[in-house]
Protein backbone atom coordinates (compact mmCIF):
# COMPACT_ATOMS: atom_id res chain seq x y z
CA UNK A 1 0.00 0.00 0.00
CA UNK A 2 1.63 3.59 -1.18
CA UNK A 3 0.71 6.91 0.16
CA UNK A 4 -2.08 8.97 -1.46
CA UNK A 5 -1.58 12.29 -0.89
CA UNK A 6 -5.78 12.04 -1.73
CA UNK A 7 -6.72 9.57 1.00
CA UNK A 8 -8.76 11.62 4.11
CA UNK A 9 -6.45 11.96 6.36
CA UNK A 10 -3.86 13.89 3.96
CA UNK A 11 -7.06 16.34 3.34
CA UNK A 12 -7.82 16.88 7.14
CA UNK A 13 -4.36 17.64 7.62
CA UNK A 14 -4.37 20.28 4.96
CA UNK A 15 -7.72 21.88 5.91
CA UNK A 16 -9.85 20.33 3.15
CA UNK A 17 -12.00 18.20 5.90
CA UNK A 18 -12.88 19.28 9.03
CA UNK A 19 -12.21 17.58 12.00
CA UNK A 20 -12.94 17.73 15.35
CA UNK A 21 -9.33 18.32 16.54
CA UNK A 22 -8.55 17.06 20.40
CA UNK A 23 -4.80 17.67 20.54
CA UNK A 24 -2.27 19.31 17.89
CA UNK A 25 1.57 19.80 17.86
CA UNK A 26 4.23 20.47 15.25
CA UNK A 27 3.83 16.47 14.38
CA UNK A 28 0.77 15.12 15.05
CA UNK A 29 -3.16 15.42 14.49
CA UNK A 30 -5.60 13.70 17.09
CA UNK A 31 -9.54 14.23 16.46
CA UNK A 32 -12.48 12.32 17.43
CA UNK A 33 -13.30 9.26 14.96
CA UNK A 34 -16.67 9.69 13.13
CA UNK A 35 -17.50 6.32 13.48
CA UNK A 36 -16.83 5.43 17.16
CA UNK A 37 -16.40 2.00 18.29
CA UNK A 38 -16.05 3.16 21.94
CA UNK A 39 -17.53 6.24 24.50
CA UNK A 40 -13.57 7.56 23.19
CA UNK A 41 -12.31 7.18 20.28
CA UNK A 42 -9.61 9.04 19.09
CA UNK A 43 -7.67 8.72 16.00
CA UNK A 44 -3.94 10.06 16.22
CA UNK A 45 -2.14 10.64 12.82
CA UNK A 46 1.84 11.99 12.47
CA UNK A 47 1.55 15.14 10.11
CA UNK A 48 4.12 13.83 7.83
CA UNK A 49 3.32 11.16 5.16
CA UNK A 50 3.63 7.83 6.23
CA UNK A 51 0.94 5.24 5.14
CA UNK A 52 1.87 2.43 8.28
CA UNK A 53 3.54 1.79 11.33
CA UNK A 54 5.86 -0.20 9.72
CA UNK A 55 7.16 2.71 6.91
CA UNK A 56 7.04 5.55 10.22
CA UNK A 57 9.27 3.19 12.24
CA UNK A 58 11.54 3.28 9.41
CA UNK A 59 11.38 6.84 7.68
CA UNK A 60 10.56 9.18 10.30
CA UNK A 61 12.74 11.37 12.48
CA UNK A 62 13.36 10.22 16.13
CA UNK A 63 11.46 13.23 17.33
CA UNK A 64 8.41 12.98 15.04
CA UNK A 65 8.63 9.14 16.38
CA UNK A 66 8.71 10.71 20.18
CA UNK A 67 5.60 13.23 19.38
CA UNK A 68 3.50 10.49 17.99
CA UNK A 69 3.99 8.15 21.64
CA UNK A 70 3.89 11.43 23.11
CA UNK A 71 0.80 12.43 21.43
CA UNK A 72 -1.43 9.00 22.57
CA UNK A 73 -0.54 10.02 26.43
CA UNK A 74 -1.70 13.34 25.91
CA UNK A 75 -4.86 12.54 24.36
CA UNK A 76 -5.32 9.55 26.73
CA UNK A 77 -5.24 12.20 29.90
CA UNK A 78 -7.12 14.78 27.86
CA UNK A 79 -10.16 12.14 27.51
CA UNK A 80 -9.38 10.93 30.72
CA UNK A 81 -8.95 7.36 30.25
CA UNK A 82 -4.77 7.35 30.99
CA UNK A 83 -6.82 5.65 34.10
CA UNK A 84 -8.54 2.95 34.64
CA UNK A 85 -7.24 2.24 30.71
CA UNK A 86 -7.40 2.09 26.90
CA UNK A 87 -6.89 0.37 24.12
CA UNK A 88 -4.16 1.37 20.99
CA UNK A 89 -4.93 -0.03 18.33
CA UNK A 90 -2.82 0.29 14.64
CA UNK A 91 -4.34 -1.34 11.75
CA UNK A 92 -1.49 -2.24 9.24
CA UNK A 93 -1.70 -3.41 5.42
CA UNK A 94 -4.11 -5.30 4.06
CA UNK A 95 -4.65 -8.45 7.08
CA UNK A 96 -4.46 -5.80 9.38
CA UNK A 97 -7.22 -4.33 7.66
CA UNK A 98 -5.78 -1.36 7.03
CA UNK A 99 -8.50 1.35 5.67
CA UNK A 100 -6.91 4.76 5.01
CA UNK A 101 -3.16 4.48 3.87
CA UNK A 102 -1.91 6.99 5.95
CA UNK A 103 -0.63 6.15 9.58
CA UNK A 104 -3.03 6.34 12.40
CA UNK A 105 -3.68 5.13 16.01
CA UNK A 106 -7.07 4.34 17.11
CA UNK A 107 -7.12 5.86 20.90
CA UNK A 108 -10.57 3.87 22.47
CA UNK A 109 -11.60 4.01 26.37
CA UNK A 110 -14.51 5.33 28.11
CA UNK A 111 -15.38 1.25 29.35
CA UNK A 112 -14.32 -2.08 29.65
CA UNK A 113 -13.37 -3.06 26.21
CA UNK A 114 -13.77 -7.01 24.77
CA UNK A 115 -10.70 -9.26 24.06
CA UNK A 116 -8.47 -8.24 21.20
CA UNK A 117 -9.46 -10.98 18.96
CA UNK A 118 -11.12 -14.14 18.28
CA UNK A 119 -8.97 -17.59 16.72
CA UNK A 120 -10.44 -17.56 12.89
CA UNK A 121 -12.82 -20.93 12.33
CA UNK A 122 -10.97 -23.48 10.93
Amino acid sequence: MAYDPENIFAKILRGEIPNNTVYEDEHVLAFHDINPQAPVHVLVIPKGPYENMAVFGTEASAEEQAALVQGVAKVARLMEVEDPGFRIISNNGPDGIQEVPHLHIHVLGGRRLGGMLRRPSE
